[in-house]
């Protein structure tokens, strides 16, 4: 009787586990052994890049690829994990209003994250967002409409809630966008909020001073020190009671790992993402995975772990399915491993800064990290070509990406 490896979420980790634990299969001859991936649609959202113009086309298909390494693929949305019985619930998607439950062997849940939103006034009625591709495609379409609209300067007034990484690459590329819309000359103001007392609170003092001499020369300003308390459709009310009228507010703090990792029995973290071990199976539960942004991983024996990031997210993806194989067939695990860790933000037109370690050093700014943010985002996390060999020598879990 053949087993089954059920994959959910068809994001980075989600891709590259399926395509990892295909590769292992190859590798050993078992044909007996059925890769099913459930996910919405058999696209790639490349949500690194929905900061970026033109957001509905940062979709990467991968139905074809799927098919040439042998990987089904189920359309639909799991709603529940029945972890004692070993089987999903799916519901379809759209016009689908059909339900089915499929049985597993081994679980790997790849289901991502999503923005946080905590309980603040008008957030979800006022806050635009990049978080996923119709997020970020509904803001871009309310700026293309804020030519017509009076000229004021809450019109031209950008409000980024929020200086951490998604906050600063969407403030560096507003001020340009702005003037595409409102036209050159116009007065365009990009303020950035962040209740911490730095810009990037998370990327420490190494590349802060480029950040905000980046910021700077593009116009972008900041107040910090004090959250957001509350949005309406005129603007936001600061924490300390101040008054910012802006027409656009856009919301980029934080995520937390998929809701459906509370369904697994299993301790997470503050973030809600799953303790692994090494292997990436989740501690104390028997025949599920956890990656990507669902897990909570350690990436070295020197107390660092995995950022909730594309780049970790791939390198997961690949432990996870070559482990979710090996475990299922007997084979040796490849522990997961990635003890490099670099960061390459971009700042819009000035350019982009690049850091090696966890320290986060200086290496590359201006004009040649651009190049490398381009290459990044344009080549290196899309995924492989519909050929057999290439995606099962790109899917090795000892293939380290580190951007």
């Amino acid at each position: 009787m053949s087993k089954r490896i059920l994959v959910i979420g068809a994001g980075f980790a989600g891709m590259w586990s399926a395509l990892s634990a295909a590769r292992l299969l190859d590798h050993v001859g078992r044909n007996d052994v059925e890769i099913a991936l459930v996910a919405p649609e058999p696209e790639l959202h490349v949500r690194p890049r929905l900061y970026e113009q033109n957001p509905n086309g940062m979709k990467a298909p991968l139905q074809e690829i799927f098919k040439a390494v042998g990987v089904r693929f189920v359309q639909g949305r799991v709603e529940h994990i029945d972890v004692a019985n070993r089987e999903v619930s799916i519901a379809g998607v759209g016009a689908d209003t059909s339900r089915q439950r499929i049985g597993y062997d081994r679980l790997v849940l790849a289901a991502g994250s999503r923005l946080f939103r905590p309980q603040i006034s008008g957030l979800d009625q006022h806050a635009f967002n990049v978080d996923q591709v119709a997020d970020a495609a509904q803001l871009e379409a309310h700026m293309h409409g804020l030519a017509s609209r009076p000229k004021s300067a809450a019109r031209n007034t950008v409000v980024v809630a929020g200086a951490g990484f998604t906050g600063i690459e969407t403030a560096a590329e507003l001020p340009a966008r702005l003037r595409e819309v409102l036209g050159e000359d116009a007065t365009v103001n990009v303020i950035m909020v962040e209740r911490n007392a730095a810009i990037g609170p998370d990327l420490g003092e190494g590349p802060r001073p480029v950040i905000k001499q980046a910021l700077t020369e593009l116009g972008v300003t900041w107040k910090l020190g004090s959250g957001v308390a509350a949005i309406d459709a005129k603007g936001v009310t600061l924490e300390s009671g101040e008054r910012i009228e802006a027409d656009t507010v856009v919301w980029t703090a934080g995520a937390r790992a998929s809701e459906l990792t509370a369904q697994i029995p299993a301790e997470r973290d503050n973030f809600g993402r799953l303790y692994v071990d090494r292997n990436l199976k989740v501690k104390g539960v028997e025949g599920v995975f956890a990656t990507g942004d669902c897990a909570y991983a350690a990436t070295d024996d020197d107390g660092n772990f995995a950022m909730m990031s594309c780049q970790h997210a791939m390198n997961l993806g690949r432990s996870a399915g070559h482990n979710v194989a090996a475990d299922l067939v007997g084979e040796a695990p490849i522990p997961y491993s990635q003890p490099k860790y670099v960061t390459c933000l971009d700042l819009g037109p000035w350019g982009a800064v690049y850091t090696e370690g966890w320290d986060r050093k200086v290496k590359m700014t201006g004009g040649v990290a651009k190049a490398l943010k381009t290459r990044i985002n344009t080549e290196w996390i899309y995924p492989p070509s519909a050929d057999r060999a290439e995606a099962f020598a790109l899917a090795d879990p000892q293939r380290i990406v580190v951007a």
